[in-house]
């Protein structure tokens, strides 16, 4: 999902009402960012705290080569990465993922060695159909137990795009908050849904109901589920004590477009790249009671955690607080440290304040470009969004972000 595909972030088609309310209840984040511009090693960052770079989820296999972990690649999350799960574990936390892994689909890897109580989802994204004579499908799990595979027992329609996995991953994250909350028992949920990832999925009742296609269609009921978690939150009357943060795991891949890519708004490029349309995401957090509601976080505005960042949607009730007591919104006029832009093992760019240097640029291959294979699709930039990889390191290519945040004028 794009920084560009929520109404609070300046949609014009307006059908994002759900997070549209948290954000005005909440506080909306202008300037927050991923830690790469790909799913494995964004979402590695996300429960590690550390840049791909330390937690283990780069590539040196090619210069500027993002890495994952696709249904034929062996390795996963290293042993010696401490996840955000382990350590709430250790604060008397029970935690569940719902929806997409990404982190190693060994033995070793599964999310219940790293933290993680209860585990509704996929090792990886709904890639497929594959001939399960060459190639099996991709499985879903309920803990430790396969319960079936994408396609054949969880049905994806390529077609018409229809498939009921979003309200499977809703009702599992509502049954976990209740029983949570009847047991009194504080609780960390990561919904790591899928649906506008490629190929874009919603179930019959979202399908053909929004201006933009199949992918808004994903996107309105993403924002239904989330409207709806919160809510149950409220009534179950424990708003107060949950501490909500929605985002995304990379920009929007314009490679999808544009029938099944998202909007990166002003930025330049999408996902798989270091410019901004690929690391900065939409960001909103929601805490009634802690956060004032109306926020919007200023270039520098940052939310303070001994926890980290959250992921595309996570929860932390019932005594976050007593835990984590010095939780706190501030705001400053730039950012106090500098942004770091990682691609593979190959730090590409970094920001500081403002201002935003280019080491390297890249898009992607003459040879990929050839095939139809466009990370920037009309969105050319002469010498910045280069098909060759140029190097900068004597002579950054500077920007000013707040001038030009689309990264076509360098000074």
């Amino acid at each position: 999902m794009g920084w560009g595909d929520l109404g609070a972030f300046g949609e014009p088609s307006k059908e994002t009402p759900n997070l549209d309310q948290m954000a005005a209840q909440g506080m909306l984040f202008l300037d927050f960012y991923t830690a790469s511009p790909l799913c494995s090693p964004s979402r590695a960052a996300l429960l590690t705290g550390r840049l791909p770079v330390r937690n283990g989820f780069y590539t040196t296999n090619g210069h500027a080569r993002n890495a994952y972990t696709p249904q034929d690649i062996v390795g996963g999350i290293p042993d010696s990465e401490l996840l955000l799960p382990e350590l709430l574990k250790k604060a008397g936390y029970t935690n569940k993922i719902i929806g997409k892994w990404h982190l190693g689909h060994q033995p070793q890897f599964h999310p219940l060695r790293h933290g993680f109580d209860e585990w509704f989802g996929s090792p990886n994204c709904h890639f497929g159909p594959y001939d399960s004579r060459e190639r099996p499908n991709i499985p879903l799990y309920r803990d430790w137990d396969m319960v079936g595979r994408y396609y054949e027992d969880f049905k994806i329609d390529l077609k018409t795009g229809e498939a009921n996995l979003t309200q499977l991953y809703l009702q599992e994250a509502l049954d976990f908050i209740s029983k949570q909350q009847a047991s009194q028992q504080p609780f960390f949920l990561y919904w790591a849904i899928d649906a506008t990832h490629a190929p874009v999925y919603a179930s019959k009742q979202f399908l053909g109901t929004s201006q933009r296609g199949l992918y808004g269609d994903a996107v309105r009921e993403i924002d239904d589920s989330v409207g709806k978690m919160l809510r149950h939150l409220q009534q179950l009357g424990i708003s107060e004590d949950t501490f909500v943060f929605f985002t995304s795991d990379n920009g929007a891949a314009l490679i999808s477009a544009p029938k099944q890519g998202g909007s990166n708004g002003p930025f330049l490029c999408g996902k798989q790249t270091t410019f901004e349309g690929g690391m900065r995401e939409p960001a909103i957090a929601w805490w009634p009671g802690h956060i004032p509601a109306g926020g919007v976080s200023l270039p520098g505005a940052a939310l303070s955690s001994p926890a980290g960042t959250a992921g595309t949607g996570e929860l932390l009730p019932g005594g976050f607080s007593s835990h984590f007591p010095q939780v706190q919104v501030s705001v400053s006029a730039l950012p106090s440290r500098p942004i770091f832009y990682y691609r593979g093992n190959e730090l590409m760019a970094a920001r500081a304040g403002l201002y935003k240097a280019h080491y390297w640029t890249w898009s992607n291959s003459w040879e990929e470009h050839s095939k139809g294979i466009d990370f920037c699709p009309g969105q050319s930039v002469a010498g910045v969004t280069t098909h060759t990889q140029e190097e900068h390191t004597h002579l950054p290519l500077l920007f000013h972000l707040g001038r030009d945040p689309g990264e076509k004028y360098p000074l």
